[in-house]
Protein backbone atom coordinates (compact mmCIF):
# COMPACT_ATOMS: atom_id res chain seq x y z
CA UNK A 1 0.00 0.00 0.00
CA UNK A 2 0.98 3.51 -0.33
CA UNK A 3 3.68 4.77 2.06
CA UNK A 4 3.16 1.49 4.10
CA UNK A 5 7.27 1.52 4.38
CA UNK A 6 7.73 4.77 5.21
CA UNK A 7 9.03 4.00 8.72
CA UNK A 8 11.53 1.31 6.84
CA UNK A 9 13.00 3.98 4.52
CA UNK A 10 16.83 4.32 4.66
CA UNK A 11 17.56 7.80 6.36
CA UNK A 12 19.05 9.74 9.54
CA UNK A 13 15.76 7.91 11.64
CA UNK A 14 16.73 4.53 10.45
CA UNK A 15 18.95 2.46 12.92
CA UNK A 16 20.77 1.00 10.25
CA UNK A 17 21.61 4.69 8.96
CA UNK A 18 25.40 5.02 10.12
CA UNK A 19 26.17 2.03 8.39
CA UNK A 20 24.48 2.77 5.16
CA UNK A 21 26.16 5.82 4.43
CA UNK A 22 29.83 4.48 5.29
CA UNK A 23 32.42 5.06 3.01
CA UNK A 24 35.47 2.46 2.64
CA UNK A 25 37.60 6.08 3.09
CA UNK A 26 37.13 10.12 3.90
CA UNK A 27 35.38 11.51 0.86
CA UNK A 28 36.82 14.63 -0.47
CA UNK A 29 34.15 17.55 0.05
CA UNK A 30 33.67 20.65 -2.72
CA UNK A 31 31.99 23.27 -0.29
CA UNK A 32 28.84 23.84 -2.64
CA UNK A 33 27.71 20.22 -2.67
CA UNK A 34 23.70 20.22 -2.88
CA UNK A 35 23.45 16.44 -3.20
CA UNK A 36 21.95 13.87 -0.84
CA UNK A 37 25.29 10.95 -0.28
CA UNK A 38 22.96 8.59 -2.29
CA UNK A 39 22.40 11.18 -4.82
CA UNK A 40 26.44 11.49 -4.82
CA UNK A 41 26.48 8.22 -5.32
CA UNK A 42 23.93 7.91 -8.39
CA UNK A 43 25.96 10.79 -9.91
CA UNK A 44 29.28 8.65 -9.18
CA UNK A 45 28.45 5.36 -10.71
CA UNK A 46 26.64 7.99 -14.19
CA UNK A 47 29.71 9.15 -15.28
CA UNK A 48 32.17 6.16 -14.32
CA UNK A 49 33.58 4.59 -17.82
CA UNK A 50 32.10 1.35 -16.91
CA UNK A 51 28.81 2.71 -17.07
CA UNK A 52 29.03 4.07 -20.19
CA UNK A 53 29.96 0.84 -21.97
CA UNK A 54 27.23 -0.72 -21.07
CA UNK A 55 25.84 0.69 -24.34
CA UNK A 56 27.45 -1.67 -25.83
CA UNK A 57 27.13 -4.81 -23.99
CA UNK A 58 24.36 -7.66 -24.50
CA UNK A 59 21.17 -7.65 -22.86
CA UNK A 60 19.94 -10.76 -24.74
CA UNK A 61 20.96 -10.20 -27.99
CA UNK A 62 24.38 -10.16 -29.17
CA UNK A 63 25.99 -7.00 -30.39
CA UNK A 64 22.66 -6.30 -31.68
CA UNK A 65 22.64 -4.45 -35.68
CA UNK A 66 19.20 -3.24 -34.91
CA UNK A 67 19.13 -0.16 -33.02
CA UNK A 68 16.23 -0.78 -31.23
CA UNK A 69 16.99 -3.40 -29.31
CA UNK A 70 17.63 -3.31 -25.77
CA UNK A 71 21.05 -3.48 -24.77
CA UNK A 72 22.03 -3.45 -21.01
CA UNK A 73 22.26 -0.03 -20.23
CA UNK A 74 18.44 0.36 -21.45
CA UNK A 75 17.98 -2.44 -19.34
CA UNK A 76 19.41 -0.43 -16.24
CA UNK A 77 17.16 2.37 -17.49
CA UNK A 78 14.51 -0.32 -17.13
CA UNK A 79 15.22 -1.14 -13.66
CA UNK A 80 16.16 1.94 -12.60
CA UNK A 81 12.86 3.59 -13.58
CA UNK A 82 10.79 0.34 -11.97
CA UNK A 83 12.75 0.89 -8.77
CA UNK A 84 12.16 4.37 -8.34
CA UNK A 85 8.38 4.15 -8.97
CA UNK A 86 8.25 1.20 -5.94
CA UNK A 87 10.21 3.12 -3.90
CA UNK A 88 8.10 6.01 -4.06
CA UNK A 89 5.03 4.47 -3.75
CA UNK A 90 6.20 2.76 -0.84
CA UNK A 91 7.42 5.38 0.41
CA UNK A 92 11.01 4.53 0.52
CA UNK A 93 14.36 6.12 -0.53
CA UNK A 94 14.28 6.81 -4.12
CA UNK A 95 18.02 8.49 -3.87
CA UNK A 96 19.29 5.26 -3.04
CA UNK A 97 17.39 2.64 -5.53
CA UNK A 98 18.17 4.80 -7.87
CA UNK A 99 21.98 4.63 -6.87
CA UNK A 100 21.99 1.06 -6.56
CA UNK A 101 20.12 0.27 -9.99
CA UNK A 102 22.21 2.81 -12.12
CA UNK A 103 25.53 0.70 -10.94
CA UNK A 104 24.33 -3.16 -10.47
CA UNK A 105 25.33 -4.32 -13.61
CA UNK A 106 28.76 -2.37 -14.58
CA UNK A 107 30.22 -5.91 -14.01
CA UNK A 108 28.68 -7.46 -16.32
CA UNK A 109 30.88 -9.08 -18.96
CA UNK A 110 30.87 -8.67 -22.73
CA UNK A 111 27.71 -11.34 -24.63
CA UNK A 112 25.36 -11.34 -21.48
CA UNK A 113 25.14 -14.22 -19.20
CA UNK A 114 26.35 -16.15 -21.98
CA UNK A 115 29.94 -14.23 -21.90
CA UNK A 116 29.99 -14.77 -17.72
CA UNK A 117 29.68 -18.61 -18.74
CA UNK A 118 32.82 -18.39 -20.78
CA UNK A 119 34.66 -17.02 -18.78
CA UNK A 120 33.67 -19.52 -15.79
CA UNK A 121 35.06 -22.04 -18.47
CA UNK A 122 38.09 -20.45 -19.18
CA UNK A 123 38.91 -20.07 -15.19
CA UNK A 124 38.00 -23.96 -14.91
CA UNK A 125 40.59 -24.94 -17.80
CA UNK A 126 42.69 -22.80 -16.31
CA UNK A 127 43.08 -24.78 -13.09
CA UNK A 128 46.08 -26.74 -14.13
CA UNK A 129 48.44 -24.03 -15.23
CA UNK A 130 46.98 -21.69 -12.42
CA UNK A 131 46.10 -23.97 -9.26
CA UNK A 132 44.91 -21.09 -6.88
CA UNK A 133 42.74 -19.42 -10.13
CA UNK A 134 39.76 -17.55 -8.91
CA UNK A 135 36.83 -19.93 -8.54
CA UNK A 136 33.79 -18.03 -10.07
CA UNK A 137 33.06 -15.51 -12.01
CA UNK A 138 29.78 -13.47 -11.40
CA UNK A 139 28.51 -10.14 -12.62
CA UNK A 140 27.19 -9.16 -9.07
CA UNK A 141 30.27 -9.60 -6.81
CA UNK A 142 32.20 -8.51 -10.57
CA UNK A 143 29.81 -5.02 -9.86
CA UNK A 144 31.48 -4.73 -6.86
CA UNK A 145 34.57 -5.22 -7.62
CA UNK A 146 34.81 -2.69 -10.66
CA UNK A 147 33.22 0.09 -8.15
CA UNK A 148 35.12 -0.51 -5.47
CA UNK A 149 38.90 -1.01 -6.95
CA UNK A 150 38.83 -0.27 -10.71
CA UNK A 151 36.86 2.48 -11.87
CA UNK A 152 38.06 5.93 -10.57
CA UNK A 153 36.77 9.69 -11.13
CA UNK A 154 38.66 13.08 -11.12
CA UNK A 155 38.60 14.92 -7.59
CA UNK A 156 38.40 18.91 -7.85
CA UNK A 157 42.18 18.95 -7.81
CA UNK A 158 42.10 16.33 -11.61
CA UNK A 159 43.67 13.46 -9.72
CA UNK A 160 42.00 10.20 -9.72
CA UNK A 161 40.35 8.46 -7.20
CA UNK A 162 38.21 5.88 -6.05
CA UNK A 163 34.18 5.99 -7.06
CA UNK A 164 34.26 5.21 -2.92
CA UNK A 165 30.37 4.25 -2.57
CA UNK A 166 28.65 3.93 0.46
CA UNK A 167 27.54 0.52 2.03
CA UNK A 168 24.21 0.38 1.51
CA UNK A 169 24.79 1.21 -2.20
CA UNK A 170 27.83 -1.27 -3.04
CA UNK A 171 25.51 -4.03 -0.86
CA UNK A 172 23.52 -3.38 -3.51
CA UNK A 173 25.33 -3.82 -6.02
CA UNK A 174 26.29 -7.43 -5.20
CA UNK A 175 23.20 -8.34 -3.52
CA UNK A 176 21.01 -6.94 -6.70
CA UNK A 177 20.55 -10.77 -8.38
CA UNK A 178 16.79 -11.25 -9.53
CA UNK A 179 16.93 -14.46 -11.41
CA UNK A 180 16.27 -16.60 -8.24
CA UNK A 181 12.24 -16.98 -7.23
CA UNK A 182 11.48 -16.31 -3.93
CA UNK A 183 8.80 -14.47 -2.30
CA UNK A 184 8.45 -11.81 0.73
CA UNK A 185 12.28 -10.96 0.82
CA UNK A 186 13.28 -8.57 3.85
CA UNK A 187 16.89 -7.06 4.37
CA UNK A 188 19.00 -8.77 6.30
CA UNK A 189 19.73 -7.34 10.16
CA UNK A 190 23.33 -6.79 9.97
CA UNK A 191 25.99 -5.53 8.31
CA UNK A 192 28.69 -8.20 6.57
CA UNK A 193 32.16 -7.70 4.87
CA UNK A 194 30.72 -8.12 1.55
CA UNK A 195 33.91 -10.30 0.55
CA UNK A 196 32.15 -12.97 2.19
CA UNK A 197 29.03 -13.45 -0.45
CA UNK A 198 30.16 -16.86 -2.09
CA UNK A 199 27.43 -16.72 -4.25
CA UNK A 200 24.79 -14.69 -6.11
CA UNK A 201 20.82 -14.19 -4.68
CA UNK A 202 21.03 -16.07 -1.27
CA UNK A 203 21.67 -13.34 0.95
CA UNK A 204 19.21 -10.57 1.09
CA UNK A 205 20.54 -6.90 0.55
CA UNK A 206 20.77 -4.72 3.63
CA UNK A 207 18.05 -2.33 2.89
CA UNK A 208 14.27 -2.50 1.68
CA UNK A 209 15.46 -0.50 -1.33
CA UNK A 210 17.83 -3.22 -2.46
CA UNK A 211 15.22 -5.81 -1.92
CA UNK A 212 13.50 -3.16 -4.26
CA UNK A 213 15.59 -3.31 -6.64
CA UNK A 214 16.16 -7.21 -6.73
CA UNK A 215 12.86 -7.65 -7.58
CA UNK A 216 13.06 -4.59 -10.47
CA UNK A 217 15.63 -6.55 -12.27
CA UNK A 218 13.13 -9.20 -12.45
CA UNK A 219 10.61 -7.13 -13.30
CA UNK A 220 12.52 -4.96 -15.98
CA UNK A 221 13.83 -8.29 -17.71
CA UNK A 222 10.99 -10.33 -18.50
CA UNK A 223 8.34 -8.16 -20.66
CA UNK A 224 11.09 -6.52 -22.80
CA UNK A 225 12.72 -9.72 -23.84
CA UNK A 226 9.96 -10.97 -25.48
CA UNK A 227 9.29 -7.78 -27.48
CA UNK A 228 13.00 -8.19 -28.99
CA UNK A 229 12.39 -11.85 -29.61
CA UNK A 230 9.18 -10.60 -31.65
CA UNK A 231 11.33 -7.75 -33.55
CA UNK A 232 13.95 -10.78 -34.21
CA UNK A 233 10.96 -13.19 -35.10
CA UNK A 234 12.27 -15.92 -32.52
CA UNK A 235 8.71 -16.99 -31.79
CA UNK A 236 6.17 -18.92 -34.25
CA UNK A 237 2.67 -19.08 -33.76
CA UNK A 238 2.87 -21.89 -31.50
CA UNK A 239 4.95 -19.74 -28.91
CA UNK A 240 2.36 -16.94 -29.30
CA UNK A 241 -0.63 -19.27 -28.17
CA UNK A 242 1.83 -21.00 -25.21
CA UNK A 243 1.92 -17.33 -24.18
CA UNK A 244 -1.54 -16.63 -24.15
CA UNK A 245 -2.59 -19.92 -22.67
CA UNK A 246 0.58 -18.73 -19.46
CA UNK A 247 -1.42 -15.43 -19.12
CA UNK A 248 -4.93 -16.81 -19.09
CA UNK A 249 -4.24 -19.55 -16.78
CA UNK A 250 -2.33 -17.67 -14.35
CA UNK A 251 -4.20 -14.20 -14.22
CA UNK A 252 -7.28 -14.81 -16.07
CA UNK A 253 -10.59 -16.96 -17.02
CA UNK A 254 -12.98 -17.46 -19.33
CA UNK A 255 -16.49 -16.54 -18.21
CA UNK A 256 -19.17 -18.17 -19.37
CA UNK A 257 -20.07 -15.34 -22.45
CA UNK A 258 -16.43 -16.37 -23.55
CA UNK A 259 -15.04 -13.17 -22.40
CA UNK A 260 -11.35 -12.99 -20.48
CA UNK A 261 -12.13 -11.67 -17.12
CA UNK A 262 -8.78 -10.65 -15.94
CA UNK A 263 -7.02 -9.38 -12.34
CA UNK A 264 -8.68 -6.50 -10.84
CA UNK A 265 -5.70 -4.27 -11.22
CA UNK A 266 -4.39 -5.60 -14.79
CA UNK A 267 -4.10 -3.02 -17.14
CA UNK A 268 -4.84 -4.59 -20.39
CA UNK A 269 -4.62 -7.96 -22.11
CA UNK A 270 -1.69 -7.60 -24.23
CA UNK A 271 1.45 -9.22 -23.63
CA UNK A 272 4.22 -6.32 -24.08
CA UNK A 273 6.88 -4.45 -22.15
CA UNK A 274 4.19 -1.74 -20.71
CA UNK A 275 1.57 -4.04 -19.76
CA UNK A 276 3.67 -6.40 -17.99
CA UNK A 277 5.70 -3.83 -15.99
CA UNK A 278 3.10 -1.62 -15.38
CA UNK A 279 0.90 -4.76 -13.98
CA UNK A 280 3.54 -6.16 -12.33
CA UNK A 281 4.33 -3.27 -10.19
CA UNK A 282 0.99 -2.53 -9.24
CA UNK A 283 0.54 -6.20 -8.17
CA UNK A 284 3.69 -5.60 -5.98
CA UNK A 285 3.24 -2.68 -4.21
CA UNK A 286 -0.91 -3.72 -3.82
CA UNK A 287 0.53 -7.10 -1.65
CA UNK A 288 3.90 -6.04 -0.10
CA UNK A 289 4.02 -5.02 3.55
CA UNK A 290 7.07 -4.56 6.30
CA UNK A 291 5.79 -7.62 8.15
CA UNK A 292 4.85 -9.98 5.47
CA UNK A 293 8.20 -8.81 2.99
CA UNK A 294 8.09 -7.96 -0.79
CA UNK A 295 6.37 -9.93 -2.42
CA UNK A 296 3.79 -10.47 -5.19
CA UNK A 297 0.34 -12.29 -5.36
CA UNK A 298 -0.04 -16.16 -5.50
CA UNK A 299 -1.18 -15.40 -9.27
CA UNK A 300 1.87 -13.51 -10.31
CA UNK A 301 3.83 -15.47 -8.31
CA UNK A 302 2.96 -18.32 -10.80
CA UNK A 303 2.96 -16.35 -14.07
CA UNK A 304 6.41 -14.80 -13.54
CA UNK A 305 7.88 -18.22 -12.75
CA UNK A 306 5.71 -19.19 -16.31
CA UNK A 307 6.65 -16.62 -18.28
CA UNK A 308 10.83 -17.32 -17.37
CA UNK A 309 10.15 -20.78 -18.25
CA UNK A 310 8.51 -19.71 -21.47
CA UNK A 311 11.26 -16.98 -22.50
CA UNK A 312 14.29 -19.73 -21.48
CA UNK A 313 12.69 -22.51 -23.73
CA UNK A 314 11.69 -19.85 -26.69
CA UNK A 315 14.42 -17.27 -26.56
CA UNK A 316 17.09 -18.28 -24.59
CA UNK A 317 18.34 -21.16 -25.80
CA UNK A 318 16.66 -20.62 -29.62
CA UNK A 319 19.13 -21.75 -31.79
CA UNK A 320 20.51 -19.02 -32.92
CA UNK A 321 21.88 -17.32 -29.66
CA UNK A 322 23.34 -21.03 -29.65
CA UNK A 323 25.00 -20.10 -32.21
CA UNK A 324 26.22 -16.50 -31.58
CA UNK A 325 27.35 -17.85 -28.08
CA UNK A 326 29.77 -20.60 -29.85
CA UNK A 327 31.28 -17.34 -31.53
CA UNK A 328 31.37 -15.31 -28.60
CA UNK A 329 33.31 -18.71 -27.22
CA UNK A 330 36.23 -18.82 -30.02
CA UNK A 331 36.22 -14.73 -29.53
CA UNK A 332 36.75 -14.59 -25.33
CA UNK A 333 39.20 -17.68 -25.69
CA UNK A 334 41.17 -16.12 -28.48
CA UNK A 335 41.84 -12.87 -26.54
CA UNK A 336 42.17 -14.70 -23.40
CA UNK A 337 45.13 -17.12 -24.53
CA UNK A 338 46.33 -14.33 -26.02
CA UNK A 339 46.98 -12.07 -23.27
CA UNK A 340 47.78 -14.56 -20.86
CA UNK A 341 50.87 -15.61 -22.97
CA UNK A 342 52.07 -11.87 -22.07
CA UNK A 343 52.76 -12.75 -18.55
CA UNK A 344 56.85 -13.60 -18.60
CA UNK A 345 57.27 -10.45 -20.83
CA UNK A 346 54.90 -8.30 -18.51
CA UNK A 347 57.39 -9.07 -15.66
CA UNK A 348 60.16 -7.54 -17.34
CA UNK A 349 58.08 -4.38 -18.45
CA UNK A 350 57.57 -4.96 -21.60
CA UNK A 351 54.53 -6.22 -23.67
CA UNK A 352 55.48 -8.81 -26.35
CA UNK A 353 53.41 -7.22 -29.48
CA UNK A 354 52.82 -4.12 -30.33
CA UNK A 355 50.15 -1.00 -31.23
CA UNK A 356 50.70 -2.41 -35.31
CA UNK A 357 50.18 -5.85 -34.60
CA UNK A 358 47.20 -5.71 -32.92
CA UNK A 359 46.23 -1.77 -32.35
CA UNK A 360 43.00 -2.37 -30.21
CA UNK A 361 44.67 -4.63 -27.78
CA UNK A 362 48.24 -3.30 -27.35
CA UNK A 363 48.07 0.07 -25.66
CA UNK A 364 44.44 -0.29 -23.82
CA UNK A 365 46.02 -3.95 -22.04
CA UNK A 366 48.99 -2.19 -21.15
CA UNK A 367 47.44 1.10 -19.78
CA UNK A 368 45.80 -1.33 -18.08
CA UNK A 369 48.37 -2.79 -16.71
CA UNK A 370 49.70 0.63 -15.49
CA UNK A 371 46.80 1.56 -13.93
CA UNK A 372 45.94 -1.27 -12.08
CA UNK A 373 49.16 -3.32 -11.20
CA UNK A 374 52.91 -3.04 -10.24
CA UNK A 375 53.64 -3.75 -13.83
CA UNK A 376 56.72 -0.99 -15.17
CA UNK A 377 57.84 -0.19 -18.50
CA UNK A 378 60.82 -1.15 -18.95
CA UNK A 379 63.56 1.59 -19.58
CA UNK A 380 61.51 3.95 -18.01
CA UNK A 381 62.70 5.10 -14.64
CA UNK A 382 59.26 7.41 -13.95
CA UNK A 383 55.75 6.21 -12.03
CA UNK A 384 53.60 5.72 -14.92
CA UNK A 385 50.73 5.69 -12.46
CA UNK A 386 51.72 8.92 -10.46
CA UNK A 387 52.06 10.92 -14.12
CA UNK A 388 48.62 9.64 -14.91
CA UNK A 389 47.60 10.80 -11.81
CA UNK A 390 46.02 7.96 -10.37
CA UNK A 391 45.75 7.89 -6.36
CA UNK A 392 44.45 3.91 -6.24
CA UNK A 393 46.04 1.15 -4.62
CA UNK A 394 47.57 -1.61 -7.04
CA UNK A 395 45.30 -4.33 -7.71
CA UNK A 396 47.18 -7.04 -9.20
CA UNK A 397 50.68 -8.15 -9.03
CA UNK A 398 52.06 -9.28 -12.44
CA UNK A 399 54.36 -11.26 -10.81
CA UNK A 400 51.68 -13.50 -9.64
CA UNK A 401 50.43 -16.20 -11.93
CA UNK A 402 46.98 -16.22 -9.89
CA UNK A 403 47.01 -12.39 -10.05
CA UNK A 404 47.98 -11.61 -13.45
CA UNK A 405 44.88 -14.27 -14.68
CA UNK A 406 42.44 -12.23 -12.63
CA UNK A 407 44.34 -9.09 -14.10
CA UNK A 408 43.52 -10.16 -18.13
CA UNK A 409 39.89 -11.90 -16.82
CA UNK A 410 39.05 -8.47 -15.57
CA UNK A 411 40.02 -6.46 -18.71
CA UNK A 412 38.11 -8.72 -20.67
CA UNK A 413 35.07 -8.53 -18.46
CA UNK A 414 35.43 -4.68 -19.12
CA UNK A 415 35.03 -4.98 -23.54
CA UNK A 416 32.29 -4.67 -25.06
CA UNK A 417 30.54 -6.74 -27.52
CA UNK A 418 31.84 -4.23 -30.29
CA UNK A 419 35.88 -3.88 -28.75
CA UNK A 420 35.65 -7.46 -28.16
CA UNK A 421 35.02 -8.82 -32.01
CA UNK A 422 36.99 -5.73 -32.99
CA UNK A 423 40.59 -7.13 -31.24
CA UNK A 424 39.43 -10.71 -32.32
CA UNK A 425 39.27 -10.00 -35.79
CA UNK A 426 42.59 -8.28 -35.28
CA UNK A 427 43.96 -11.12 -34.24
CA UNK A 428 42.95 -13.72 -36.69
CA UNK A 429 43.60 -11.18 -39.81
CA UNK A 430 46.56 -10.85 -42.08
Amino acid sequence: MKDSFTNERMDPLNRKWEQAVARMADMYTRGNDLRSEFERDYTRLLHCRAYRRLKNKTQVFFAPQNDHACTRIEHVGHVASVSETIAKHLGLNTDLTRAIAIGHDIGHAPFGHSGETILNEILERGKEKVPNAPKKFWHERNSLFIADYIETLDDPNGTKRPLNLTYAVRDGLICHCGEIDQQGIKPRADAINLYDIKRPGFVQPFTWEGCVVKLSDKIAFLGRDIEDARMYRLLDSGSYRQLREIVHTTLGMKSREGKIETESHRSGLAVNTTVLINDMIVDLCTNSSPSDGLCFSDNYARFITELKKFCFQNIYIHWRLQEFQRYATNILDTIYRLLMETEPFAKNGRIPFNASDFPSLAKPFEDWLICHSNYTRAGTSENLRKKMRYATETVFDVHNPESFQKCVIEFIAGMTDDYAIKSFNEIISF
